[in-house]
């Protein structure tokens, strides 16, 4: 990775205090999002003094940073609110999932597919409907014509500075991230740019449309889908908008060797377990590459003096990721899906592989969200020192990069350095 690529991508001005905005990251997951609101409600509950002026969120991400962006009361107050709506969710809140309604979006789906691209076929716009997610938004958040109106008024506040959310443009395909701010110098890049905006349902549900399975959804004249699909920097937009501190919570459990040895499947692999690899990479690597980039950067700059750093700076970074595989909890709530959609995702192979990945995406059930609720703010508690640190100002480690780092971050295959 170049010096420009460092700074077009993670960096602005050198030069700021080390105790300067802090930021919480939030990243896509699907129903995973849920552990994002544990993780927020157990940090909110101890320490009482935790703010985010600036919040950035991409998919599921998109909705719980929105949710607190907007919301009129304390961090406390708005996360243990976020953990009661994500309690009470099932599978109906964010699509329909009767007979009829499945049947007929996957009849035209088949009529596409059959049909040569004939005209006379009726557009397929997403594999379920998902007017009921919008309902749910729009029921969490005071609205006016669309627009979440508490975000604007948190930023007159003074208690936000700043609300990222990121979509992908697909006749453009140009990572789009929407800022609604107290003030922010645009940035645009030839795969990533920034627009100013008053954010909306409509964004919202933009940055959260799963690629093929959601619709997409048209703001002016474009349409838009999940940010996650080429965003490979999700730490960009809060470091453009001037954090010195990240909190980044990722719904993606970090495996052991010894469960990354073990085969998931045995034979051809099924859909399912295909498309969790799929979701895995567009949702979740990402941020873990990110978090490895900008941690690799911190430690190379602590072993320069400042004079060298050009336009880059040192910025805090912590991550909490769930403790426990979400997808394996998964395969025990599976039987209480709404038969319909249980049929759907077993015609996947959902039950012949190990690996439910794909299914925990879409398990939109109380019981497995409470769960996971439950995951998130016993990891939370555990992860109460670190938090602290950073709220502090308290650098994380610095070691020297690896060859093998420097090597990833150029883009090159490591060579062994000569002693």
């Amino acid at each position: 990775m170049s010096n420009a690529r460092l700074e077009g991508d993670h960096l602005t001005a050198a030069g700021q205090p080390a105790r300067g905005d802090l930021a919480l990251v939030l990243t896509g997951g699907t129903a995973r999002g849920a552990y994002q609101a544990g993780v927020l409600r157990g940090l909110a509950k101890r320490l009482p003094d935790l703010r985010f002026p600036i919040v950035a969120g991409v998919s599921a991400g998109a909705i719980n940073a929105s949710f607190i962006a907007a919301h009129p009361g304390t961090l406390a107050e708005a996360t243990q609110e976020l953990c009661e709506i994500w309690h009470r969710l099932q599978v109906e809140d964010i699509f329909r999932v009767d007979t009829v309604s499945l049947a007929r979006h996957f009849t035209r789906w088949a009529a596409r597919l059959v049909s040569g691209g004939m005209s006379l076929t009726v557009d397929a716009h997403g594999l379920v409907d998902t007017r009921p997610l919008h309902a749910t938004i729009q029921r969490s958040s005071a609205t006016v014509d669309g627009e979440l109106i508490g975000i604007q008024r948190n930023l007159e506040r003074g208690t936000l500075k700043a609300l990222a959310l990121t979509a992908l443009n697909y006749a453009t395909e140009q990572t789009v991230t929407w800022v609604q701010a107290r003030h922010f110098h645009p940035w645009h890049q030839p795969r990533h740019r920034s627009l100013p905006a008053r954010i909306t349902v409509e964004h919202v549900m933009a940055s959260s449309a799963l690629p093929l399975f959601f619709p997409a959804i048209r703001l002016g004249n474009d349409w838009y889908g999940d940010g996650g699909i080429r965003l490979s920097t999700p730490l960009a937009p809060a470091l453009r908008l001037g954090a010195t501190r990240i909190l980044a919570i990722s719904p993606h459990r970090e495996p052991g060797l010894d469960e990354v040895d073990r085969p998931k499947h045995e034979g051809y692999p099924p859909p399912a377990q295909i498309l969790s690899h799929l979701m895995d990479a567009i949702f979740l690597d990402v941020v873990d590459e990110d978090v490895r980039r900008l941690e690799g950067i911190n430690r190379l700059l602590a072993r320069l003096p400042t004079t060298a750093w050009g336009g880059l700076r040192e910025v805090g970074i912590r991550t909490i990721r769930p403790s426990q595989s979400l997808g394996a909890l998964a395969e025990a709530y599976e039987p209480r899906l709404p038969m319909g959609f249980r049929y759907l995702t077993r015609s996947l192979g959902t039950r012949d592989t190990d690996s439910s990945d794909f299914l925990s995406f879409l398990m939109f059930q109380p019981d497995y969200l409470q769960r996971v609720l439950e995951i998130g703010e016993a990891d939370a508690e555990a992860r109460l020192d670190d938090v602290r640190a950073l709220m502090e100002g308290v650098p994380g480690p610095a070691e020297l990069p690896t060859a093998e780092e420097i090597a990833d971050w150029a883009g090159l295959d490591p060579l062994p350095l000569d002693p």
